[in-house]
């Protein structure tokens, strides 16, 4: 039975969970996750986790926050005047809105705080400085 390496396309079903047992997302009910393996397509754990299973294989394994997406950089929060804000945005605990760089970027940031005064807006992935533990199935190699 052959068993994925780097370079192979690969099909596989995965739920994700929190340490707290909390599922942040899952492939069930859906159709499988199709990548190459070591494309960087993925988090690098994730990835890795992969290598060497052959299909019909399930395996369960966590990775660290620096093999997912990596540490919390509270440098990436920022707190704006709430006068600073367009009037028609109302924000509340846990909005998620887009927030345009210099050059034309964007980036998705979650408001974490609000006071009288201001917002503070964290840039940081949702998941940065936690532990994933997924649950994984190749379903398909090829």
């Amino acid at each position: 039975m052959s068993q994925t390496k780097q370079g192979d396309s690969v099909k596989v079903h995965y739920t994700g969970k929190l340490d707290d047992g909390t599922v942040f997302d899952s492939s069930v009910g859906r159709e499988p996750l199709d990548f190459t393996v070591g494309a960087g397509q993925l988090i690098a754990g994730f990835d890795e986790a992969v290598v060497g299973m052959a299909v019909g294989e399930k395996k369960m394994v966590r990775i660290a926050p620096e093999q997912a997406y990596g540490p919390h950089n509270p440098e990436m929060t920022l707190q704006v005047p709430r006068s600073d804000l367009p009037a028609d945005i109302q924000p509340e605990l846990g909005m998620q809105l887009e927030a345009s760089q210099e050059g034309g970027h964007s980036m998705v940031v979650t408001v974490v705080e609000i006071t009288d005064e201001s917002v503070t807006f964290d840039a940081n992935h949702p998941l940065a400085g936690k532990a994933l533990t997924f649950e994984i199935e190749v379903v398909d190699l090829g």
